[in-house]
């Protein structure tokens, strides 16, 4: 299984964005199995060079799924401090001067991870509207139908195939877009 094109959901909102005349670069700084805590820990330093003068520079951030992942009998990364997390990236990208939106983490092949999900998903969707950051949950829609929770369960329960990411990336196209198209901070 797995992705042949390597393009995740992230390359094909990129390719999305140009089709409808919206050039630009795109960094998936994503690490496999990283915690909200981690990629926090490491966005700015990762995103500082390729922050360029003059340019409408913007952010978007996905994690969670991680976090939820339980070991050891706890959560990898309890809520409080996903949320915490995400509200610290927020504040630190407003203060570099950087739009940011929010995609939320989508489900898995586990019940009781995928419900652990939806609800730090829901905790996210707040913590972005106290800070008007537009935020695309998508748990329940991948969930419910599609090929991403198919192609999950057929590979290592957690990463589709190139169907799944197609899913995946058409929920988030359109709020992407209009957020592209809007005005930066």
């Amino acid at each position: 299984m797995g992705d042949p094109d390597g393009l995740g959901w992230v390359g094909r909102v990129a390719v999305a964005s140009w089709a409808a005349g919206i050039p630009l670069t795109a960094y998936n700084l994503g690490v496999r199995r990283e915690p909200s805590v981690a990629v926090v820990a490491r966005w700015a330093v990762e995103a500082r060079p390729r922050i360029a003068p003059g340019a409408d520079c913007r952010v978007v951030f996905s994690f969670g799924a991680n976090d939820a992942t339980v070991e050891v009998g706890r959560e990898r990364v309890p809520p409080d401090d996903g949320v915490r997390a995400l509200d610290a990236a927020l504040g630190h990208a407003a203060g570099l001067g950087l739009s940011a939106l929010v995609v939320g983490p989508p489900p898995v092949d586990d019940p009781g991870h995928t419900a652990r999900i939806a609800g730090l998903s829901e905790r996210f969707a707040e913590a972005c509207a106290s800070r008007r950051v537009p935020y695309v949950p998508v748990v329940d829609d991948l969930r419910r139908e599609g090929p991403w929770l198919a192609e999950a369960r057929a590979g290592d329960g957690a990463h589709p195939a190139a169907g799944g990411y197609e899913q995946l990336a058409a929920l988030v196209q359109e709020p992407f877009l209009r957020w592209a198209r809007s005005a930066s901070l």
